[in-house]
């Protein structure tokens, strides 16, 4: 007879040991309120969160509505507020329609579950993010993960399915080395063989685009049939929350059939409230998308320029090798030390194999900032 543990968690205590003889702790590290930290590791993009009007606009909302939305979205989680940031939401971008949810994770689990069904294929980019992963994962489709950012393996494996009820999922702009996808070629390929798009522009909202309206805007996709967006309200506009926008019988159809919808609690009215503000301070001020890609492009150039590799930034993000994974978390905990946060990503978070640092630039940094920033990643870099 098998000996009963004592304690049904103790394979954790495996599992952790697991984890740290590979080197893949991870550690919470709660911040400050004010730190003196240059921050290149979050995804404050337009620099939006500390925005007076914004953070004005949070409070008031639950000063006006309360600290929750009270149930979920069908029930009582749906106020006045989460209608007009959908509204505004679908007409800066340029789609018909919009849907607010609880996170951008969560509206990818939504498009992708609610827009596909047992017997339908998902064509999937391998640099996808962990969302549209899940998403695959929790649909009843078949997935099929292709070459990243490759139209033709797109198509080969629409052609080996004809006639066959078909998706094809990206992201817009890749979250590891900052790359845009091919959206127009990867349109085509879709309506050659009748398939629909679905993007997330996590990345490329407020950042591409005339003004910020994003990456689909900017391939002339926005709007377009059989075109479907996913996004966040935490990156770009600085609150929390995600949203799906689409032709409206889509998004009429996530209402009724997207579990991440219907059994989750709305987004809360403070993060509604300061997502509106921030969509309105960015359709006022459009020269913060051109400021944040200045910012990512003269990080980029100047780090190459001192001999560092790194891949050319489409949109905010800037990645920059390190030669192995160790020397990449020495890296980023040299430069934490010197008063700069960086982004670390290494295997196996990273499908190449290859380590990073991760820097995201801000609209808000100032040319000193950035000038502090290189010298600092320049003087922490490895050795050797």
């Amino acid at each position: 007879m098998p000996t009963v543990p004592q304690d049904p968690f103790d394979w954790t205590d495996d599992a952790a040991r697991l984890r740290a003889e590979a080197g893949l702790v991870r550690v919470l590290r709660p911040r400050p309120a004010d730190t003196a930290l240059l921050d290149l590791a979050g995804n404050d993009y337009l620099g939006l969160t500390r925005r007076p009007e914004v953070t004005e606009a949070a409070a008031s909302a639950a000063r006006r509505w309360g600290a929750g939305a009270t149930g979920s979205r069908l029930v009582t989680g749906s106020t006045e507020l989460h209608a007009e940031l959908e509204r505004e939401l679908a007409g800066f971008c340029g789609f018909e329609a919009a849907l607010v949810f609880s996170s951008g994770y969560a509206a990818n689990l939504a498009a992708l579950t609610a827009l596909s069904a047992h017997g339908s294929l998902i064509v999937s980019d391998a640099g996808n993010h962990a969302s549209i992963v899940d998403g695959c994962r929790l649909s009843r489709a078949e997935t099929a993960v292709v070459a990243h950012a490759d139209p033709e393996a797109v198509a080969k494996t629409l052609d080996a399915h004809p006639g066959r009820r078909a998706l094809l999922v990206s992201d817009s702009v890749f979250s590891v080395d900052g790359d845009a996808a091919p959206l127009a070629d990867f349109a085509d390929v879709c309506r050659a063989h009748g398939a629909a798009l679905v993007v997330d522009d996590a990345h490329g909202f407020g950042v591409l685009g005339e003004g910020g309206r994003g990456a689909l805007h900017a391939a002339g996709l926005a709007g377009a049939a059989g075109v479907v967006a996913t996004l966040t309200l935490s990156k770009s506009l600085g609150s929390q929350g995600g949203a799906v926008l689409g032709p409206a019988r889509v998004i009429e159809h996530l209402v009724n059939a997207a579990r991440t919808f219907i059994f989750d609690t709305g987004l809360a009215p403070a993060a509604v409230g300061a997502a509106l503000a921030s969509l309105r301070v960015l359709r006022r001020e459009p020269g913060l998308a051109d400021r944040v890609r200045i910012v990512a492009r003269t990080l980029h150039g100047r780090l190459t320029e001192a001999g560092l590799t790194s891949a050319r930034p489409d949109a905010a993000v800037v990645s920059v090798q390190a030669p192995a994974p160790e020397a990449a978390v020495r890296w980023a905990a040299d430069c934490r030390a010197a008063g700069l946060a960086v982004g670390c990503f290494r295997p196996p978070s990273v499908p190449d194999g290859i380590s990073r640092i991760r820097l995201t630039a801000r609209a808000d940094l100032t040319d000193q900032q950035i000038r502090t920033a290189v010298a600092t990643i320049l003087e922490t870099a490895p050795k050797g």
